[in-house]
Formats: structure tokens, C-alpha cells, sequence
């Protein structure tokens, strides 16, 4: 069973859900000026429950995902993905709501500990509940909205603009000088990871949910996916242009260095429009790991020389 439920979360998944509080969080970090700096335990252990409480909803999200699915028989023979727990038998649905229990309330108290030593207001618990709902209702539930074309909106809202802007407000007590471009570019980049993921499940998707691949058709859908990855990456760019000047001691090198992973992304999109259904699973995890390795790069570029 403890196998079977590792498999069912998914870990080669959760580089993405850290690339936005890498993004958002170390950016707030290079600026100062916080709060937290004032008292270094407190600002630890608020970091800390920052990072479980993210990878907490991320695996929550990959345990709900595969008991939407196995409920409404997407998980069926025609599935191209890798086969987890309860495909595999390893788990009985008993033991996956079990699981599915056990992470909602991990991910209710990392949030709420992390609100405590970060000094967060109060309502930063309704984001997380929010959070915890968009999790759990990607397949699960009476009208999940994955199944209805959504789930793009949800990834982008979720892993863009909460994980990197939530995370500066986390770190550095406000909202002014948030990173607004990098993360749209984070959030875009995080739908091409779904995206790609629905354009390799076309077949088993057909007739259960609908899905944006499954609506443009696999052509369309890899330039929708092809201009995901380019105005990502546009706007994590466009997101540097503030810093160009020579009086705050920023190396163009060093602000630009992210763009080293940019063979990774051509890598990846080449991948995408030569190969099909099950072949484009490894497309996935490249994904994954280039986007976090940008994440780390970029924001490393925020300091100084």
C-alpha cells in the first residue's frame, strides 16, 4: 500500500508547485525590509510551512485528480499516462479518501502555522481554503471543473499568481513591488505542464470530460501550447527590464542567466510537436524540471553582483 500511495503522488510533479514560492519568495527575500528578518526563527519556520503547505496541496491535488478519475472511468484501457496506485490495484478507493482526508487537514495546519509565524492577516486562510477547494474539485465532486475545460484557469490562477505573488506577501509583508510578470510567466508555463499532460490523454479523455486539447484539436492545441511556453517565457523577460541599470550594480549576465535553460524548453517543443499519445509522457517531466530550474536561476539573479 505505502508504495502504491507514494506512486499515486506523483513526486516527479512537485518541482513545478515549488517554482512559484522559489520565484515569489526569494524575490521578496533579495529585497529586505521585512518583518520576519527581525526574528530569523520565526522567519524559518514560517518558510517551512510555506513549502509543506505547498507541496501538501500538490499532492493533495494528485490524490483527488486519481479518485475523479477512477470514479468517472477516465483511468480506463485506453489511458496513455504511467498507471498509479489504484490503477495498479494497490489502493482501494477506502484507502485513497483516507489519504485524500490525511492531506486536507496536513494542508489546513501547514497553512495555518505558516500564517501564525509569518504574521499573515487572517484572511490569507480563506485563500488557502480556496486553495484546498481547487485541489480537491479538479475531478472530484458533482460538476469537477477539470471536466469542463477549466482547469487551465485554475493551474494558472493557482500555480502563477497565488504561488508566486502569495509567496512574496508571505515573505515580505506586502503586496507593493509584487513580481507581477514572472508570475504570469510561472502561471503559463505551469498550464503548459497540464496541457501537454490532456493532449497525451486526448484518447481516453474522448467522451468523459472536455478538455482544451480535446476542443481545439491535437494540432491547435500544440500551438496553443507552443505560445504557453514563448509568452512565458516573454513575460519572465519583460519582468527583468526594471532592473537594467547600471546605478543598482544588477550583471546582465546574472539577470539574464535563466535564459540558459532555454535549450531545455526547444528540447521540450520539439518533443511535443514530433511525438503523440503515450510517447509524449517524457515531455512532462522535462517540463516540470526545466521550469523549476528557471525558477531557481532567475531569482538567484535578483541579487547584486
Amino acid at each position: 500500500m505505502f508504495k502504491s500511495l507514494i506512486r499515486s503522488m506523483r513526486l516527479r510533479t512537485l518541482p513545478l508547485s515549488l517554482s512559484g514560492i522559489v520565484c515569489g519568495g526569494v524575490y521578496a527575500y533579495s529585497l529586505g525590509n521585512s518583518n520576519l528578518w527581525a526574528n530569523p526563527q520565526r522567519f524559518t519556520l514560517a518558510l517551512i510551512f510555506l513549502i509543506l503547505t505547498t507541496i501538501s496541496l500538490q499532492i493533495l491535488s494528485n490524490l483527488s485528480n486519481e479518485m475523479g478519475d477512477h470514479l468517472n472511468g477516465v483511468d480506463n484501457e485506453k489511458r496513455e499516462g504511467p498507471n498509479y496506485g489504484m490503477t495498479e490495484g494497490g489502493l482501494t478507493e477506502k484507502q485513497m479518501w483516507r489519504a485524500i482526508n490525511t492531506f486536507v487537514i496536513i494542508c489546513a495546519l501547514c497553512g495555518l502555522l505558516m500564517t501564525l509565524f509569518a504574521h499573515c492577516p487572517y484572511w490569507i486562510l480563506l485563500l488557502g481554503a480556496a486553495a484546498i477547494w481547487a485541489a480537491t474539485h479538479y475531478t472530484l465532486g458533482k460538476k469537477p471543473y477539470g471536466y469542463r475545460g477549466l482547469g487551465d484557469l485554475f493551474v494558472f490562477l493557482f500555480f502563477g499568481l497565488v504561488s508566486v505573488i502569495g509567496s512574496y506577501f508571505v515573505i515580505h509583508s506586502t503586496l507593493i513591488g509584487a513580481p507581477i510578470l514572472p508570475a504570469v510567466g510561472i502561471g503559463l508555463l505551469s498550464v503548459a505542464v497540464l496541457n501537454v499532460n490532456n493532449i497525451r490523454d486526448m484518447a481516453s479523455d474522448e467522451g468523459i470530460r472536455q478538455t482544451v486539447p480535446l476542443r481545439l484539436g491535437e494540432r491547435r492545441a500544440k500551438w496553443y501550447h507552443t505560445a504557453l511556453v514563448v509568452v512565458g517565457l516573454l513575460c519572465l523577460t519583460l519582468g527583468r527590464m526594471n532592473y537594467i541599470h547600471v546605478e543598482d550594480g544588477y550583471s546582465l549576465w546574472r539577470l539574464f542567466a535563466y535564459l540558459f535553460t532555454l535549450p531545455l524548453y526547444i528540447w521540450h517543443l520539439v518533443g511535443v510537436w514530433r511525438h503523440h499519445g503515450k510517447a509524449l509522457d517524457p515531455m512532462l517531466p522535462l517540463l516540470v524540471m526545466s521550469t523549476f530550474l528557471l525558477s531557481i536561476i532567475y531569482t538567484w539573479g535578483n541579487y547584486g553582483i
